[in-house]
C-alpha cells in the first residue's frame, strides 16, 4: 500500500540555502503528527507524504544480507550501517533500507531530533519491492531526492530490473537532482563500493541471490 498526500511538481534545485516552502512546512507538521499502525511507515518524498508497508521476506532477506556484511566490512572504523531511521533534510524524510554513518547516530542528529542529518550520511541502499509505485518510487524520485541531499553513494539493488541489477551511483549533483556516475551489472557479477568508508565492499551473489528454481519463494 502506497498513501500520497499533498502531491507537487518536484523541484530540481532543493539543495542549497533557498527557504523552506510553505507546503513544505505544512506537509512537515503533517509528518510529525502522523501516527501508523504497527507495520507502517511514512516518508516526505517530493512534495508528499508516503505511506507503505514494511517489505515482504525477500526483501527482509536481502537487508539483513547487507546490514550482517557491512559491519564485518566496517568493523574496524568509526562507521556502521543501520536502518530504521529516519534520515532527514530540509523538511524531508526518508527511511533507507539500509544505510552508512557514524556507529553512534548521537553524533549526527537533525533539529528536532526525529532522526538523522543526511549531511552525516555516506551512503543509502533500496532493494526495490514490486508494484510500479514502489519500483517508480526507489529508481526515480528517491534517486533525485539522494542526489539532492547530496548523498555521495546510492546503490539499489533491483529484482525486477531484467533478471536483476545492482546500480551504484556515484558523483551526486544536488543542483541537478542527478548522479553523474552510474554503475549497473547484472546478478551474478560482482560490484565493488568505489569511494567512502565502505570503500571496497563487495556486493555479489552472498547478497543477491534468490531462491533455488524448485522452493519455496520469498516474496518482498
Amino acid at each position: 500500500m502506497t498513501a500520497l498526500a499533498c502531491e507537487v511538481s518536484p523541484r530540481m534545485n532543493d539543495g542549497g540555502d533557498s527557504p523552506v516552502s510553505e507546503l513544505d512546512e505544512v506537509l512537515w507538521q503533517a509528518w510529525k503528527a502522523m501516527e501508523l499502525p504497527e507495520g507502517y511507515r511514512a516518508e516526505i518524498i517530493e512534495g508528499s507524504i508516503e505511506v507503505s508497508p514494511t517489505g515482504r521476506r525477500r526483501h527482509g532477506i536481502v537487508v539483513g544480507r547487507l546490514l550482517r556484511r557491512l559491519n564485518v566490512h566496517l568493523a574496524d572504523s568509526e562507521d556502521a550501517a543501520h536502518n530504521d531511521s529516519n534520515v532527514i533534510h530540509r523538511h524531508r524524510s526518508w527511511i533507507p533500507d539500509v544505510f552508512v554513518a557514524p556507529e553512534d547516530l548521537d553524533e549526527i542528529p537533525d533539529d528536532e531530533g526525529l532522526g538523522v542529518d543526511v549531511a552525516g550520511v555516506s551512503m543509502v541502499f533500496e532493494v526495490v519491492s514490486p508494484g510500479r509505485k514502489n519500483i517508480e518510487r526507489d529508481r526515480v524520485r528517491k534517486r533525485r531526492e539522494y542526489a539532492r541531499a547530496g548523498v555521495p553513494v546510492y546503490v539499489l539493488i533491483d529484482d525486477f530490473d531484467e533478471d536483476g541489477t545492482v546500480t551504484v551511483l556515484t558523483a551526486p549533483d544536488p543542483d541537478k537532482a542527478r548522479y553523474r556516475d552510474e554503475h549497473r551489472v547484472p546478478y551474478g557479477t560482482e560490484v565493488v563500493i568505489p569511494a567512502g568508508p565502505a570503500k571496497g565492499f563487495i556486493i555479489g551473489e552472498e547478497i543477491t541471490r534468490q531462491p533455488a528454481e524448485g522452493s519455496a519463494a520469498d516474496g518482498k
